[in-house]
């Protein structure tokens, strides 16, 4: 086939999970596109002080982004700010540790495509998270437990996941998916607080007012539940959960 010369240009919109260096001058971003799913593409310029659109593909923002189709990697060439949740999470380092738990599990979950869903739950998130209404742990789990549920692996707070027993159940076996009988335990288990167990529901189905209303020790229950159900069915583990606290 002739090439006629035309560069195949696209406009996209996405989140920006992460960057790193290329060159002296250049950026590799990796985003959660609405159309594409992840992507990966070079910055030109975007780390020389006069680049009038370096800020504008920083983590946690959202983009609307001109791009031409490379043979390796595609290139972006204009970009529009449409979420400018970057700084307000990057100031504030609890937020931050939230956020780039999210973006590297939106990562992980995107390699097997894209999905419309998920491009909306996370830009959700973030708007969320950035505004600073809710604290950010509880962003986080609720992100969490929400995207796998749409992965495909829903966690079960009510019944008893093995048999079916209704609850409440108090006793959360991962490997399982959710919560379990007493008949249906396995040894080793881990058994929560009621409340825990509540604000793990709340998370999963958007309640902030019952989750807000959770106290330190339930939060803390249920984060490790959430932790532990992302990296068992990713299969490997989250290495933003390990960033060291301030």
């Amino acid at each position: 086939m002739r090439d006629t010369g035309v560069v195949p240009l696209y406009r996209e919109e996405g989140v920006v999970l992460r960057t790193h260096k290329l060159g002296e001058a250049d950026r590799i971003v990796t985003l959660l596109t609405r159309g594409r799913g992840l992507l990966r593409a070079v910055a030109k310029g975007v780390r020389r002080t006069s680049s009038k659109f370096g800020a504008r593909l920083e983590p946690f923002m959202v983009a609307d982004l001109q791009c031409f189709e490379g043979r390796s990697l595609d290139t972006i060439t204009q970009a529009e700010t449409l979420g400018a949740y970057g700084p307000p999470i990057s100031a504030d380092y609890d937020r931050y540790r939230a956020g780039s738990v999210m973006v590297e599990t939106a990562e992980r979950l995107a390699e097997g495509g894209p999905s419309h869903e998920q491009y909306a739950l996370l830009l959700g998130a973030l708007r969320t998270l950035a505004a600073g209404r809710i604290p950010p742990e509880l962003v986080r789990d609720g992100y969490l437990l929400r995207t796998m549920g749409i992965a495909g692996w829903t966690p079960g707070f009510d019944a008893c996941v093995r048999c079916g027993a209704p609850g409440p159940h108090t006793v959360v076996v991962i490997q399982l998916g959710g919560v379990v009988c007493e008949n249906c335990r396995t040894p080793g288990a881990p058994r929560l607080d009621p409340g825990s167990i509540a604000l793990l529901s709340a998370l999963l189905s958007g309640d902030w007012d019952t989750a807000l209303a959770s106290s330190e020790r339930e939060r803390g229950q249920a984060a490790g539940i959430a932790a532990a159900h992302v990296q068992w069915h990713l299969e490997r583990g989250i290495r933003s959960f390990t960033a060291p606290r301030q």
